[in-house]
């Protein structure tokens, strides 16, 4: 199976959904963030891989999960795993251990713990995230508008976006989310090693019910014919004898 196949074979649903369904369920899912995560956890017990590499995978793409990459998380997550070896399914599966409903915590979390190590004092509310934010979105469309006209590029609300907001976001992200990767490591090797030998345990005892249950068969096939033999032997005795 290439990996193309197995992503598809991984999230392919049964039944196809609009992209508004699509993006509700981004939102919030159909049956709730507990069953989407055991849902998650679910398909990384039943990759056949090594426990070691699929726990690396998940490392990777945790990691990757928890820092402000939008729009390339599923890139960084494979070339992250790719990097340590890691299950590279795992990985992309992994990418999912933040949902639109956390984050805004987590990032404000994460921006006031990195505007702490870098030293900047400037105070961070959710006005001002929103404002910076804004001014870097409005930056973003003039500048390519720019490219078509003689307009001149303005930078100064990207500038700002990055150094109050995006960097120390990344900084003040990225000591938990090692923190939180390395605990997923280690906590996913025994479940999936523990889940293998369950499905090896269940496979032998099918295994052997299957094997004992075609011995019964071929002894009983056997005693059908040998009865058969006897049967005809004895019947071809009566007929000499009456000839």
């Amino acid at each position: 199976m290439t990996g193309r196949e197995g992503i598809e074979l991984v999230f392919k649903r049964r039944d196809r959904i609009g992209w508004l369904a699509w993006l509700r369920e981004m939102i919030y899912p159909k049956g709730g963030f507990k069953r989407a995560t055991r849902y998650v956890i679910h398909r990384m017990r039943r990759l056949p891989d090594q426990p070691h590499r699929i726990a690396r995978g998940v490392f990777a793409g945790s990691l990757i999960g928890f820092l402000p990459l939008p729009g390339m998380q599923f890139v960084a997550a494979w070339l992250a795993s790719r990097a340590i070896n890691g299950n590279l399914l795992a990985a992309l599966l992994a990418t999912f251990n933040t949902n639109p409903v956390t984050t805004p915590f987590f990032a404000v979390l994460a921006m006031t713990l990195g505007h702490w190590i870098l030293g900047i004092e400037r105070p961070l509310s959710w006005f001002y995230i929103k404002s910076a934010t804004e001014q870097a979105g409005g930056d973003l469309w003039f500048n390519f508008k720019a490219m078509f006209t003689s307009d001149v590029t303005r930078w100064d609300g990207l500038i700002q976006f990055w150094h109050d907001i995006y960097w120390p976001y990344f900084i003040g992200a990225l000591g938990p989310a090692v923190v939180i990767s390395l605990a997923s490591y280690y906590v996913t090797i025994p479940l999936v090693e523990a889940y293998q030998k369950a499905r090896a345990a269940k496979a032998k005892e099918r295994s052997d019910r299957r094997r004992s249950l075609k011995e019964a068969l071929s002894d009983a096939a056997a005693r059908v014919k040998r009865k058969g033999d006897r049967e005809s032997s004895l019947g071809g005795d009566d007929g000499h004898g009456t000839a």
